[in-house]
């Protein structure tokens, strides 16, 4: 069944005064959504979005400190009540009371097995779970004299693609360092997702350089909504993030922004932009796949 793509209203928040007590950054995560669910002054968005990593501190070391079972599989009915993650239980709670669908951006997650993943949890309007995505891409990099990370040090990856169906559009998931490989994005694009949403959190070396190019560029190669949500930079913080949370539309421009601070982000996603885009630069029905392979016919 194909997905009849509405406007609708998405509110980004690049969230402040995430620090090492998690209860207090579940209090404060609870109160900026309440706040977003407020409206610009024009319109309750349909569709709010926190950042990667919001209910703790980032860094390899944090995330099994942090890491709370979840449990979820996908095409199974799953129990709030039973659940035993106190973050999924507050974002279950917040989207049902505004009644909005909630991307809650990523939380470590420990599974049976005691493996920690960097999870994206998806709330339906009635505070249903109805998606999760692992982050598929580990930030491991190594640009000498500014920045090492290793992700992969606790961090397994996850093995699937994820998308989810809101109603109004069909949604596709990253998470941060899983925009660098368009693959992804190619993907999801030709099965039919109007919007990418990647909760990230870019550092201070490689967010200037890359991090509205990628948006932009995955945007443009996809002919798609692209929207990237960041915490906001603190730099009392082990980690520095660039913050510059951004909606982007298929033609490459940029509908909002966010600057370095705690702030919400609003716009409105037209459907007409992307068909009009599409039928001005029709690349979607140019690709040689006699040439180059389809990758989006040899998924996971």
């Amino acid at each position: 069944m194909t997905t009849v793509f509405r406007p609708f209203t998405l509110a980004l928040i690049q969230l402040g005064s995430i620090g090492a007590n998690k209860a207090d950054n579940l209090r404060h995560a609870r109160q900026v959504i309440l706040q977003a669910a407020q409206g610009n002054g024009v319109k309750k968005p349909d569709l709010i979005v926190l950042p990667e990593c919001f209910n703790s501190p980032y860094g390899h070391i944090h995330f099994p400190v942090y890491a709370e079972p979840i449990g979820f599989v996908p095409g199974k009915p799953y129990d709030i009540d039973q659940c035993q993650s106190e973050s999924v239980k507050m974002l279950s709670t917040v989207a049902r009371e505004t009644s909005t669908w909630l991307i809650g951006g990523s939380i470590p997650e420990c599974d049976s097995n005691g493996k920690v993943f960097n999870t994206c949890t998806v709330y339906d309007p009635k505070g249903a779970l109805v998606a999760t995505h692992r982050k598929v891409h580990l930030f491991d990099i190594d640009i000498p004299g500014q920045i090492k990370f290793k992700e992969s040090e606790t961090l397994t990856g996850g093995s699937s693609l994820s998308h989810f169906d809101a109603g109004f559009a069909k949604i596709g998931l990253g998470i941060c360092y899983d925009i660098r490989f368009p693959e992804l994005a190619m993907i999801a694009a030709r099965q039919g997702c109007h919007v990418l949403i990647y909760p990230g959190a870019f550092n201070m070396t490689t967010g200037p350089l890359h991090w509205e190019l990628l948006s932009r560029s995955r945007a443009v190669d996809n002919q798609v909504f692209v929207s990237v949500c960041s915490p906001a930079r603190d730099l009392s913080a082990g980690y520095h993030a660039w913050g510059h949370s951004m909606i982007v539309d298929p033609m490459g421009r940029i509908l909002g922004e966010a600057g370095a601070e705690e702030e919400i982000v609003y716009a409105t996603i037209e459907p007409e932009v992307l068909y009009s885009t599409r039928t001005g630069i029709p690349v979607t029905v140019q690709r040689r796949f006699d040439v180059y392979p389809d990758v989006s016919k040899f998924p996971n």
